[in-house]
């Protein structure tokens, strides 16, 4: 399928920065929906970007785009994007927005749609408020080959909103949620998404670090009582940290996300495993200080104790530099 011109009705112009597994999907099905995407990213990415397009496979079907504008160098961009989808890893966000700065039009839109805290802030110094918005990602992609990503896993539709409660941003945010759900991506726009984001915190922060340290897929974690009690503190301290900085929570108190998290989140993505621990074999940079990490600083300067967050920061950091400890001890 051919990449739409700009002048078609409906297209629009769209960067997706920092592109992995999870910005291959975005700008596959965002592309093969008649939008004109641009990546930067790994060679490993861009090379077959450029020369045979994106698939994706797994569980919302086969996709495939044409060949598209994809870049290592964010100096060969344009600087008038309708939308610019960031999608890297959180530990590289400030260095990558370094390297970008503002690319987006006036009118347009840069949308985070990654794991942990911060990257709103970094967003907002070079988009201010009413361009950044937030998208809270809660599916899995894996690649399988050069080009070639799977969706793996579901547990819930993208959600997308103004991090910052801006009525011209969230209206911006409910057209490209339209957008985003009409090339096949399930997507819908929502009031309080930073409520959201800290949801896929506490989720992050109880499965990421233990599966990485122990080796488990997520469902294998939530089998066992001793594992679901100790990310239980996890999530408690963390959505204690939240409502300490008077975060719009969409559940009314942590037994009820608890519920949502082990009948519904963790079933959905039960045989995922930790891309956590796929970065420390690697020895690639982890996600831990944007996930338990935030939750430890932020929690410091509330005054909410984190002790569960802080061991497990600590022991991910600890065999990220070479260091083995063992598995986490159950909790007594």
């Amino acid at each position: 399928m051919a990449v739409a011109e700009s002048g078609k009705s409906g297209c629009r112009r769209i960067l997706v920065a920092g592109c992995g597994a999870v910005g291959s999907v975005f700008a596959c099905l965002l592309a093969e929906a008649g939008h004109r995407v641009a990546i930067l990213g790994r060679e490993a990415v861009t090379g077959p970007a450029a020369s045979a397009g994106l698939r994706v496979e797994g569980l919302w079907g086969h996709h495939r785009s044409s060949p598209l504008r994809a870049v290592t160098d964010a100096g060969e961009l344009d600087s008038d994007y309708d939308a610019v989808l960031i999608t890297s890893k959180a530990v590289h966000t400030r260095s990558l927005l370094g390297q970008l700065g503002d690319r987006a039009r006036e009118g347009g839109v840069a949308v985070t749609l990654q794991n942990g805290l911060g990257n709103v802030e970094a967003m907002e110094e070079v988009y201010g408020r009413e361009r950044t918005l937030a998208g809270r990602v809660i599916f899995g992609a894996a690649p399988l080959g050069p080009g070639l990503v799977e969706v793996t896993v579901e547990a819930d539709p993208v959600l997308l909103g103004s991090p910052f409660e801006i009525d011209l941003a969230q209206s911006r945010a409910r057209r490209w949620a339209a957008r985003i759900d009409a090339a096949g991506i399930p997507c819908r726009a929502v009031e309080g998404v930073m409520g959201w984001l800290w949801g896929k915190v506490f989720y992050n922060a109880a499965l990421n670090p233990l599966g990485a340290l122990m080796g488990l897929s997520y469902g294998e974690l939530a089998a066992d009582a001793a594992r679901r009690r100790r990310m239980d503190e996890v999530i408690s301290e963390a959505y204690g940290v939240a409502e300490a900085e008077g975060v719009r929570l969409p559940w009314h108190g942590v037994k009820e996300y608890l519920e949502l998290f082990y009948q519904k989140l963790v079933p959905a993505t039960a045989r995922h495993r930790s891309s956590m621990l796929q970065d420390m074999e690697v020895g690639k940079p982890t996600e831990i200080d944007a996930i338990c990490g935030e939750v430890c600083r932020r929690g410091a300067a509330l005054g909410v104790p984190t002790p569960a967050n802080r061991r497990l920061l600590e022991m991910v950091v600890e065999r990220s530099r070479g260091g083995r400890p063992g598995p986490p001890q159950d909790p007594a």
